[in-house]
């Protein structure tokens, strides 16, 4: 039987199944293999929002997206070529993502009679037998009973023997891409080292799958993709929670602050406590909290101590929390309230993704109660934009709110990681004693940045009250004076106003200085906006893109810039909350794409907007 090899360009591969088939293992380990090939990627993860979904049913399918490709990538692509279904209601949910002539992988066994009830077809319809998949390649493999088979000699139960199906559809997939096995086989021995006979049949399940593809006439065609041409350096694999936590490690490292991490677990945010518990050996000290208001207000005390204090949580957090950010705006310390935001109101959405916590991150406090913003745009950006957010936070003496999400959180891609030396430091300064002529220690007495000293507490002579009440002027005792609460308020403003002297001026991610159409966008929908506009310049037109990082205070040239272009588009995956901020400073009349499906933006949705205005 002759093998023919294809070199393809660009593979978009969705795995779905149920949420205890593994397709999030699956693709994970695809992702690795992908990585370790210098192949660059971005993948999305979709897993279902209810823990334990009936098996088989269509809230119960998970899935993994993953693009890789030659050339440089920005998105988990539009459509696949390829979808990897372990049962009907896979298919049933995904098969509109799937391109016209892809290819759709099947486990024949997940298509019978109780399957297919579960998923909701009519009695009697199989998708397999009825035509309607006649537009699609179907590859139809009985992963079950090849698995089992595979398993014979073993005497796991069948329970404990099916859970290796998806190392048998791995195994095919890595020899459909001509792939090696050892990634995935030294991962298998790190998880299972311990337990001989689970790795053995996992390991036994893979290279069936492989030599399954190798031996089958009825697969002829291998495809191979070729390294991107990316800046030379050495890279991993990150995702966006991972990065988080090492750019938290990294600041702390920098400035010399201990981290303290007070937080309580809440989906999408939940693996940044996961992740900093591993690093004690770095001085981490992560709390478990019983609720959201122990936790952030457990690292308002750590701030004070003289730590760096951090708070992770998602919307629903965010609103219960805001009572204790209000007291470290009023405190004026340094803490970061970390937000990887999810689908809303209330529990919402907790598996899916969503822009919508920009407004609240803008003003979801009572009183007057300002505070930078800052959101990251893609996994391994999440590093760089909480590293800029702990030194806005400790050299401007304020509470910062980070922005991320669930698609960048549970996202991966390549990340050509800094060295220590690399990182810009972060300085930071206690008051230590009174200064020359300073009789008593003044608690808010500010510098030229209206910045107050960090005192720690039993520092001899530095004796100082703190609360929720309103400070007086220099010397922080309470006072209820109208006129001084209106200044108190004022200089707070006016001490985040004037971050903005301290942050870099926006910069154009791409096209024109001065065109048609500028694309205003922040945190997640990057990658489709890069995307698209690329499309676009590729077209000749005079398109541009800006992403903004500080969204609290907006960088002072940004008036400048959105007046060079005739329209101004802005795409949020909300209802459209960036685009009031800026209607309501800039009096420009932006135009808004708005997207609350729980799923990001596609460049395709994007192109289609802009040549509306073009």
């Amino acid at each position: 039987m002759e093998r023919q090899n294809e070199i393809v360009q660009d593979v978009v591969i969705k795995f779905a199944g149920d949420s205890g088939d593994g397709m999030q293992l699956t693709g994970s380990q695809f992702t690795n293999n992908t990585a370790l090939l210098g192949v660059d990627l971005a993948t999305f993860p979709d897993f279902p929002a209810e823990i334990r979904a009936p098996q088989g049913t269509l809230p119960g399918v998970s899935g993994f997206q993953l693009h890789f490709s030659s050339d440089r990538i920005y998105t988990p692509g539009d459509q696949y070529d390829v979808l990897v279904a372990m049962n009907a209601a896979a298919v049933k949910v995904n098969l509109k993502g799937l391109k016209k002539g892809g290819r759709i992988i099947v486990n024949e066994d997940g298509f019978d009679a109780k399957n297919l009830r579960l998923a909701g077809y009519p009695d009697g319809v199989n998708p397999l037998e009825d035509g309607s998949l006649s537009n699609y390649g179907v590859v139809r493999i009985d992963v079950t009973k090849m698995t089992r088979e595979a398993l014979k000699e073993y005497t796991l139960g069948t329970k404990e023997k099916d859970r290796a199906k998806n190392m048998f559809v791995l195994g095919y997939l890595y020899w459909m891409y001509n792939r090696n096995l050892d990634s995935t086989i030294s991962f298998l021995e790190e998880k299972f080292g311990k337990k001989e006979e689970i790795l053995q049949s996992n390991i036994k399940a893979l290279k069936a799958g492989y030599h399954f593809g190798d031996t089958s006439e009825a697969f002829t065609t291998r495809y191979q993709v070729s390294k991107a041409r990316m800046e030379p350096g050495v890279y991993r694999s990150i995702m966006g929670n991972q990065a988080l936590a090492y750019g938290l490690i990294a600041a702390s490292q920098k400035s010399a602050l201990p981290l303290f991490l007070g937080t309580y677990p809440i989906t999408p945010a939940s693996d940044i406590l996961h992740e900093l518990s591993r690093y004690k050996n770095f001085g981490v000290k992560t709390f478990q909290a019983e609720d959201e208001i122990a936790g952030i207000t457990a690292a308002i005390g750590a701030s004070y101590g003289g730590s760096l204090g951090v708070t992770t949580t998602s919307g629903p957090g965010m609103a219960l929390k805001s009572e204790a950010m209000g007291l470290a705006v009023m405190l004026e310390i340094p803490l970061l309230i970390i937000d990887v935001q999810r689908g809303g109101p209330s529990t919402g959405l907790p598996t899916k993704t969503e822009q919508s916590d920009l407004l609240q991150a803008y003003y979801g406090r009572n009183g007057e109660s300002p505070m930078p913003v800052i959101a990251a745009s893609t996994p391994s950006d999440c590093f760089y934009g909480v590293y800029e957010a702990v030194r806005v936070a400790v050299q401007h003496m304020t509470p910062v709110i980070f922005l991320s999400d669930g698609y960048i959180a549970n996202g991966a891609e390549p990340w050509r990681f800094p060295q220590s030396a690399d990182l810009p430091a972060i300085d930071v300064s206690f008051k230590t004693d009174l200064a020359i002529g300073e009789d008593k220690f003044q608690p808010y007495l500010r510098d030229e940045k209206l910045v107050r000293p960090w005192a720690v507490p039993g520092t001899p002579g530095l004796e100082h009250r703190i609360g929720g009440l309103e400070k007086q002027n220099v010397t922080g005792a309470v006072s209820y004076d109208p006129e001084n609460h209106q200044q108190m308020v004022r200089i707070r403003q006016e001490k985040v106003e004037m971050i903005a002297e301290y942050i870099p001026e926006q910069t154009l991610d791409a096209g024109p200085a001065k065109g048609k159409v500028l694309v205003l966008g922040w945190g997640s929908t990057y990658g489709a906006i890069k995307s698209a506009v690329q499309e676009m310049l590729a077209e000749g037109h005079a398109v541009a893109h800006a992403h903004i990082r500080y969204l609290r205070p907006l960088p002072r040239n940004l008036g400048h810039m959105l007046d060079q272009y005739e329209t101004i588009l802005i795409p949020e995956i909300n209802n459209g909350q960036l685009i009031k901020i800026i209607r309501d400073k800039y009096l420009v009349d932006a135009k808004g794409f708005h997207k609350t499906m729980g799923i990001p933006i596609t460049k395709a949705e994007l192109v289609a907007e802009l040549r509306k205005y073009i």
